[in-house]
């Protein structure tokens, strides 16, 4: 192999290594959120060109928190087998360059939403970065059981930045979809929490899973559950949803709430909870519900 390949194949690891500190998994979860509600508020197709630059604009907003996170976990991360592979774990990525990487992101992610969409929609952006990182990160994950409750905000901005760059401000559907994702956010990382509960015991991360046992999450998971279907119900009335929604908010709500008390109950009988059925089966839930946002103002039913 020649000196020329062998540095081809260093530089595509390099580039490959700093995409993975934007957790593209994560992001591509961020965007199903953003770009649906662009279409609920046009109240049909919104401006492509708007839409592109929102999927930008909230990329490098999404990957600058995500990269921030993995520089501050690195020591956590060593230890456990979920992220133990993770760049800067390897030493593919230097902490030095994850932080630089990290900034830019963030920057230019403010910069560039400012330029293309509007003032709100670009304070909306950094704010989500500091929430995740500061709030969630550094102050809460390694210290209550509640981080991924209150944490987990972050992950909501991504429906107020896609309401707030088509309109220029926000409103009641927006702040509906908003405490959804909130609610979601709980029985959706739990499940993850328990499969990973011994990594989350060894570095004394407070997750759920480590703190209660399996039936007790369970049934915080229902509760959350029923909360998430509840609040997208309300969706109907104060946004006029058509009859695309209001059926998915039904049948995908019942079928993330069935997923839910079979987590619970396998946990009481002292079965195997096999709680990633509930994680895989919330990340198609919400995909569809807000697929469901995006097709419903598109049709005259």
């Amino acid at each position: 192999m020649s000196d020329q390949t062998v540095k081809k194949s260093s530089f595509g690891r390099t580039i490959k290594a700093y995409i993975t500190l934007t957790k593209p998994r994560v992001l591509e979860l961020l965007l199903v959120s953003t770009v649906p509600v662009m279409f609920l508020a046009q109240g049909g197709m919104p401006n492509l060109w708007l839409v592109l630059a929102t999927v930008i604009g909230g990329s490098l907003s999404a990957g600058s928190a995500a990269a921030f996170n993995m520089y501050l976990d690195r020591d956590i991360d060593a230890h456990m087998h979920r992220t133990e592979n993770r760049p800067l774990v390897t030493g593919e990525v230097s902490p030095r360059g994850a932080l630089i990487f990290s900034w830019t992101l963030a920057i230019a992610s403010t910069v560039w939403l400012l330029a293309t969409t509007n003032w709100l929609t670009a304070a909306l952006s950094a704010t989500a970065i500091f929430f995740y990182v500061v709030i969630y990160t550094m102050i809460l994950k390694r210290r209550t059981e509640q981080n991924i409750v209150w944490g987990g905000i972050a992950g909501c901005f991504p429906v107020l930045i896609g309401w707030s760059a088509v309109t220029g401000s926000l409103d009641w559907p927006a702040f509906i979809l908003f405490v959804l994702v909130f609610l979601w956010t709980p029985p959706h990382y739990w499940p993850l929490s328990m499969k990973y509960k011994d990594d989350y015991e060894d570095v004394d991360v407070p997750m759920l899973g480590v703190t209660r046992n399996a039936s007790q999450v369970g049934l915080q998971v229902i509760l959350y559950a029923w909360a998430t279907v509840a609040c997208s119900l309300l969706l109907i009335p104060i946004a006029q949803m058509g009859l695309v929604y209001t059926v998915s908010a039904i049948v995908f709500g019942g079928w993330f709430i069935y997923e839910s008390h079979r987590l619970y109950n396998r946990a009481v009988r002292g079965t195997e909870a096999r709680p990633m059925r509930v994680f895989h089966a919330s990340i198609s839930y919400l995909t569809l519900i807000f697929v469901a946002v995006a097709v419903d103002p598109l049709l005259p039913f």
